[in-house]
């Protein structure tokens, strides 16, 4: 019996590249949406000459864009232009179109929400962006440096003495989760009452709504939230520690957990000491406590540690590789490692969908496809273009 797919007959239309909308699309593609990504001539998503490069094929290009078929369109010609219209109007194909230009960009070339609304009037339009699709900063462009920079969360990153970004691009992957969750939201509502309309997401936007409970520090007491480093301003102990053969990490955000820990340590007189016994007494007196705790640390061994903790209900966490993460048992239990066969590279494991769904689980079913491996196929197929047709536009440089 065939597995079924919570997005089955969801169809999207992705004129996205880079990180942050292949993230968003792809989401949605290992569930189930059928997804036809657009992609430059000759060119194609940056991402293909992103590294790791194996044997000319990028492992990055490839891990973001399983799930989906390709096709190259010259969006700056007429019949380009006209053949991702007609995806819309003729086959009436598309249900979302998502798109990451900067701002405007994608309407200048006649393919924005107010063109696509005159040949698919319900459609659901997803723009991605640095910084919206207004405001004063819309025309400027945006990596994940520049998101996590202006978002706020470079600022709060890295110990007191330096601003340091966060290494993953994880501006580019929030901003991608919301997307689809918009795009998901967007196409309930559009169920519910016929109705389509624009999802406008920005990366700048996405970093200051996950910076917790800082902008609250700021607007009830009046303060800029500090740089912490590996610890809180909140709790502690929160915070990583040396120990014999690497780091841990230990966090107490409750006087329960701390009291836990002292016993673990046999350092019950911590619990009942004037100096420790509440978080914020702690907080006040966060060296000495630290103290402590690393020379107890600095005698036993990460897996020491994690044990005795683990036992006591302790939170606590050695700092994983991804050499280590790799061959972790709950890693592979959870299916978040998959391994994808490129009739290039051979087989190779990829990160897997953290979405899981118990009647209909993520599947990844398409390796990603070779720069327009698929517009003939979609061409004719879909649209109904004829092989002359298709000639014409490849002799046209169209496709």
């Amino acid at each position: 019996m065939e597995m079924k797919r919570a997005l089955e007959g969801v169809k999207v239309l992705d004129f996205t590249q880079v990180y942050s909308g292949p993230y968003a699309t792809m989401l949605l593609a290992d569930l189930g949406a059928e997804v036809i990504k657009v992609e430059a001539m000759n060119v194609g998503d940056q991402t293909r000459n992103f590294a790791p490069i194996k044997d000319g094929i990028s492992g990055y290009f490839n891990y973001l864009n399983r799930n989906k078929r390709s096709i190259t369109l010259n969006l700056k010609s007429p019949e380009g232009r006209q053949a991702a219209l007609d995806l819309l109007d003729l086959a009436k194909w598309a249900d979302v179109v998502i798109e990451n230009f900067s701002a405007g960009t994608i309407g200048k070339l006649g393919l924005g929400y107010e063109d696509i609304k005159k040949v698919n009037p319900n459609v659901v339009f997803a723009s991605l962006s640095g910084f919206g699709q207004y405001g004063p900063y819309k025309e400027r462009l945006a990596y994940d440096a520049v998101a996590q920079a202006m978002g706020g969360l470079t600022a709060l990153s890295g110990p007191p003495e330096k601003s340091v970004k966060v290494t993953p691009a994880i501006s580019d992957a929030i901003t991608g989760i919301h997307m689809a969750f918009g795009v998901m939201t967007a196409l309930f509502h559009k169920e519910r009452t016929g109705q389509g309309q624009l999802v406008d997401v920005a990366m700048m936007d996405s970093v200051f709504s996950i910076l917790e409970g800082s902008i609250v520090v700021r607007s009830l007491m009046g303060r800029n939230p500090k740089r912490m480093g590996n610890c809180s301003e909140i709790a502690v102990p929160y915070d990583v520690y040396p120990c014999k053969d690497g780091e841990i990490c230990i966090a107490c955000a409750s006087d329960s957990t701390f009291n836990k820990f002292a016993k673990v340590m046999k350092r019950e007189d911590l619990i009942t000491d004037p100096l420790y016994c509440t978080n914020p007494v702690r907080i006040e007196n966060r060296d000495g406590i630290d103290l402590i705790i690393k020379e107890w640390c600095s005698t036993r061994t990460k897996a020491e540690i994690t044990e005795t903790c683990v036992a006591a209900k302790v939170p606590v966490a050695p700092i994983m590789t991804v050499d280590d993460l790799m061959t972790d048992p709950h890693v592979a239990a959870r299916e978040m490692l998959i391994e994808m066969e490129d009739p290039d590279l051979g087989k190779i494991k990829y990160a897997g969908n953290p979405i899981k769904l118990s009647e209909t689980p993520a599947q990844f079913l398409l390796r990603a496809p070779r720069l327009g491996e698929n517009t003939d196929e979609v061409l004719s197929k879909i649209i109904g273009y004829s092989e002359d047709k298709i000639a014409e536009m490849r002799a046209n440089q169209a496709i």
